[in-house]
């Protein structure tokens, strides 16, 4: 799974911003995570995050405070996607950073820095994809519909092709749509002749394309096709008789629904897989299995927070925004604690 996450080029979308005021620069760190990456995340690649500041153990060297988004793998551990880091005028100090304020006086900047990676393209395909290869949310899916026309003889081959060519354009055709990330529909006929058909369709599952259109001379006789969902199993994937007139509208349709139900398997498996825990040798028999994330309370203190990775090598993920306050003692000292937090194993 690392191969997902850190390649030989680990590119970075990052940003840099300096301000006049705190004010300024902590509402910028909040909207990065909140407006950018956190609704890119859950609303664009399907994959529901907690949001939060990390523990000052896990917070950005420098940074008076580090602010993430944290999503669950299907291995139950946690990925951080993505960080936005309030770094106050730590820096702007550091190397003797100034500008001229309104006042007409010199003063240091309040800077904030943020960024996600190419990890975000292993955090895709370890949250949605399956045994049999890739599930690509349709809003990100560069090819979002492959046809396959089914022949034997050549005068099928003509018919099903020209079937699946007025399919293609009626799906072109539709009225632009900016919720697919295109002004089109992207439709790709896979008319190739030295594969069969089930070799096709392979093909395109394992790469991910979020449906698939089966046009053969059965589908023709009686103006309609077959299409499947790939995040759905077996035969519940397959929808018989479509007809074709109606194809494009529907294609659009199950698109969206897929997208929906993407995010909504994977948090319900995130929410399955999330426990309350107040005895630290419960947490360390479940860390393991079933894995996933614990909410517990800690003291606050740096050495608590060492003392649980060294022990079980799970780390505090996040300190979530959606969590009310609640007091109550530490799983491993007995000390006051002000709240919950996310401790989890991770990538």
């Amino acid at each position: 799974t690392r191969l997902f996450l850190r390649t030989a080029e680990f590119l970075w979308q990052e940003g840099h911003t300096a301000h006049a005021t705190q004010k300024e620069a902590e509402d910028e760190a909040l909207m990065i995570l909140m407006d950018c990456y956190r609704r890119f995340a859950e609303e664009w690649m399907a994959m529901p995050v907690l949001t939060g500041p990390k523990s000052d153990g896990q917070k950005f060297p420098g940074a008076v405070y580090t602010l993430c988004i944290e999503a669950m793998m299907q291995d139950k551990k946690a990925l951080q996607a993505g960080t936005s880091h309030f770094l106050g005028q730590n820096f702007a100090k550091a190397f003797g950073v100034m500008f001229q304020n309104q006042h007409g006086q010199l003063d240091f900047p309040w800077a904030t820095s943020w960024g996600v990676s190419t990890r975000l393209v292993g955090g895709l395909i370890m949250t949605h994809s399956d045994d049999q290869g890739l599930v690509v949310p349709p809003r990100l899916a560069p090819i979002h519909v492959a046809i396959v026309p089914i022949f034997r003889k050549p005068e099928e081959k003509q018919a099903t092709c020209a079937a699946a060519q007025k399919l293609a354009e009626g799906l072109r055709g539709l009225p632009a749509d900016p919720w697919f990330g295109y002004e089109t529909i992207q439709v790709k006929i896979d008319d190739r002749d030295q594969h069969q058909p089930g070799f096709k369709f392979n093909e395109w599952e394992l790469k991910g394309v979020p449906i698939r259109v089966e046009l053969g001379p059965k589908d023709l006789e009686k103006n309609a096709c077959v299409l499947a969902r790939r995040d759905l199993p077996g035969k519940e994937a397959k929808l018989f008789g479509v007809p074709m007139a109606e194809a494009p509208t529907k294609i659009a349709s199950m698109l969206k629904e897929m997208q929906t139900a993407l995010f909504d398997r994977a948090k319900k498996f995130r929410d399955a897989n999330t426990f309350e825990t107040d005895s630290y040798d419960d947490f360390k028999k479940k860390i393991d299995e079933p894995g996933g994330f614990f909410l517990a309370h800690w003291d606050g203190t740096r050495e608590t927070e060492d003392r649980i990775s060294a022990e079980t090598k799970a780390t505090i993920r996040c300190i979530p925004f959606d969590r009310a306050k609640e007091t109550g003692k530490c799983m491993v000292t007995g000390q006051p604690s002000a709240q919950r937090v996310v401790f989890a194993k991770a990538y």
